[in-house]
């Protein structure tokens, strides 16, 4: 089953989110209101193919995000490339003093989320981001302090991301009660928690350690559009 986390956002689109793309044989992206990630199949020539005719012209953009090497066609150059980790909840962490301050978000709380998103840049959220999972958040007054919510979701596995915390409330552990609370309910659900981390973010990481998660792979990251 862990296999299926080798190329994460090709076993969500094919399984559980599948639904939130056109299908496809040898390659599939979200729709980019949604998510700008996509994945091919494998490397083989004809995926990669595939992929690139997935991504329009003028502009269009996708995110790649994998633990197997990142491999491109002739047609496609990588704007951005990064080294991520992928890290999985091996041991639970008990809940913190103050998750009993988290409530779920809705619609009403989009405009909020995306503009903490645009602040904070915890990785890729768009209005519609929320389509793929729950999301809660902690309040400080009439202010969304931080976030956090679920995103890939793979037979098995279910991605805790969009972990954030507004910089005036940062230092009140915030993002440590919403790990932790959004961890519990994926196991409820009788999925295993994973999340992503920029291999450089040695903090977060240090973090989701202290929390139970362990690094289960390095990943490849790269923002990709057509040739010009």
């Amino acid at each position: 089953m862990s296999q299926l986390l080798n190329r994460a956002v090709w076993s969500a689109l094919t399984t559980r989110q599948s639904g939130f793309c056109e299908n496809g044989t040898l390659a599939r992206r979200f729709d980019p209101a949604v998510s700008p990630f996509a994945a091919s199949r494998d490397n083989s020539r004809e995926a990669l193919q595939a992929l690139a005719e997935l991504i329009g012209p003028e502009g269009d953009r996708v995110y790649l995000l994998q633990a197997e090497e990142i491999a491109l066609p002739e047609t496609l150059e990588a704007e951005i490339t990064a080294l991520g980790v992928l890290m999985t909840e091996r041991s639970a962490a008990p809940a913190p003093d103050g998750s009993e301050g988290i409530v779920p978000l809705g619609p009403e709380d989009i405009p909020e989320m995306v503009a903490l998103a645009e602040l904070t840049k915890p990785g890729p959220f768009t209005s519609r981001t929320p389509d793929l999972g729950p999301f809660w958040g902690i309040r400080c007054g009439d202010r969304l302090a931080a976030m956090a919510g679920t995103r890939l979701n793979l037979d098995g596995h279910r991605e805790i991301s969009g972990i954030c915390t507004h910089p005036d409330f940062r230092g009140k552990g915030l993002a440590k009660t919403l790990t932790v609370h959004v961890a519990a309910s994926i196991r409820a659900q009788g999925d295993t928690p994973f999340l992503h981390a920029y291999a450089d973010n040695h903090g977060a990481i240090a973090l989701y350690r202290k929390l139970g998660f362990k690094i289960w792979s390095e990943v490849n990251v790269a923002v990709v559009r057509r040739k010009d």
